[in-house]
């Protein structure tokens, strides 16, 4: 162990960090998940199958070279937890860290492993201030770190700003998502396999307004991928 390793445990004891998933104290230095958590976190390893349930949300509705996640999504649970600090609580390192997690997945899929560029769904400039960041940008930075491919932040314009998709049926999420989108044209992005990420999917609407605006784009081809799914 190094003394700046002993030290920070040291210092743990009076003041000790938390494990952003379980809210255990955390006695080594680590980046914020304890290991038992980075162990029994629910994963679906969706990117080693084709047929996966987030392929088929989107059957019909996009062209997806893949689509994947890399939790299931209940609340009160542990993955709840964590996407609340990456949202609500000024962490966007827990987004940068599962991101890194799932781009690492990503490498090693034979469905995913050809990405050029990675870019996040973007948030209405408005929203972006009050909360200081993109959460699925930093998502989006730990998956393109991982993969070692180009991150653009700004990749996708927010165009409109749009009310809250809670407690919106299906219909009426893909109604309020409309015209919502549009690439940023400072970007040439023709031709490129690029990876297009969220933090949560539920119906899709969102990630589906985004894709067929990028979708305009020449010959590009085009993947999915969330830090979480809802059941």
């Amino acid at each position: 162990m190094s003394l700046n390793d002993w030290l920070q445990d040291f210092i743990s004891l009076f003041y000790p960090n938390l494990c952003w998933s379980c809210e255990e104290v955390i006695y080594q230095a680590n980046e914020g998940v304890c290991p038992n958590c980075a162990l029994t976190l629910p994963y679906t390893n969706f990117h080693d199958d084709p047929e996966n349930v987030i392929n088929k949300v989107f059957w019909g509705r996009l062209p997806l070279m893949g689509a994947t996640t890399l939790f299931f999504f209940n609340k009160q649970t542990r993955v709840q937890r964590l996407i609340h600090k990456l949202k609500y609580k000024n962490k966007p390192e827990v987004g940068v860290l599962l991101g890194e997690v799932l781009g690492n997945q990503l490498l090693n899929s034979t469905t995913f492993n050809s990405i050029d560029v990675v870019i996040p769904v973007p948030l209405h400039p408005a929203k972006k201030k009050k909360r200081g960041y993109n959460q699925a940008a930093s998502i989006a930075q730990g998956i393109a770190k991982a993969m070692k491919n180009t991150c653009e932040d700004d990749g996708m314009i927010r165009t409109k700003h749009t009310e809250t998709q809670t407690r919106k049926t299906r219909a009426e999420r893909v109604k309020n998502m409309r015209g919502v989108f549009s690439p940023n044209p400072k970007l040439n992005l023709e031709g490129k396999n690029i990876l297009l990420v969220d933090d949560v999917l539920t119906t899709g609407s969102t990630l589906e307004s985004c894709a067929l605006e990028l979708l305009q784009i020449p010959n590009i081809k085009l993947w999915v991928a969330t830090l979480a799914f809802a059941e």
